[in-house]
């Protein structure tokens, strides 16, 4: 029974994952400029904040999920600034800086999980799909075993894991094929992209 849960946990997590937003696109273009390793870790932080959305919303955390509900102007507010700043920041990334720094030995991998770790906190009304998700499989109850929840928990981290892992390695398979003009490219249309999430989220906040 526990293995079921397992499993749908591992489905709802890599559905969650796919979407390519602007956590993929930080880790695709950390994979091309910084290397295989910097993009694991990035994708490992956005796994990990998969599971505790997940856990807040199997556990049916009633505190967390209301607090989220009164502070979601700001915490918006806040996650678009963020990526606005980070965006700015690919943009006028020099791909040669990092090239050198990870051929030195010198990429921050815990500097890179922390980054991604509080950009996909930024994000929190994601509870709210992990609790439409989990309930569609029985899940959210305040009745369900906790061995059952820590298995869809479980299941919710390796699938988002799982999607990382192979996003990453696809990614790295064609690095070496690309020319720093391309990497120059790359991180100009990043960071453009991810200014452009994060203009739309601070938007989507007084529009809405």
């Amino acid at each position: 029974m526990e293995l079921e849960f397992l499993l749908k946990g591992i489905i709802v997590g890599l559905l969650a994952s796919i979407p390519l937003g602007p956590v993929g696109l930080l880790c695709i273009q950390r994979t091309l400029n910084k290397g295989r390793l910097s993009g694991f870790f990035s994708g490992f932080a956005a796994a990990t904040v998969d599971a505790i959305f997940a856990l807040i919303a199997a556990l049916g955390l009633t505190f967390i999920i209301n607090f989220i509900k009164e502070q979601q102007f700001f915490i918006q507010l806040i996650g678009g600034i963020v990526l606005i700043i980070l965006g700015l920041n690919i943009f006028y990334k020099n791909p040669v800086k990092q090239i050198r720094k990870q051929k030195r030995g010198k990429n921050k991998l815990l500097q890179d999980y922390i980054s991604v770790f509080f950009l996909t906190l930024s994000n929190p009304i994601a509870v709210f799909l992990f609790v439409a998700a989990l309930a569609s499989i029985d899940i959210v109850s305040v009745e369900s075993p906790v061995i059952s929840t820590l298995m869809v928990v479980a299941g919710v981290f390796c699938g988002a894991l799982l999607w990382w892992i192979s996003l990453i390695s696809f990614v790295d398979l064609f690095r070496k094929k690309f020319r720093l003009k391309q990497l120059w490219w790359i991180n100009k249309i990043a960071g453009l992209l991810i200014v452009t999430f994060g203009i739309f989220a601070i938007l989507y906040v007084f529009l809405k």
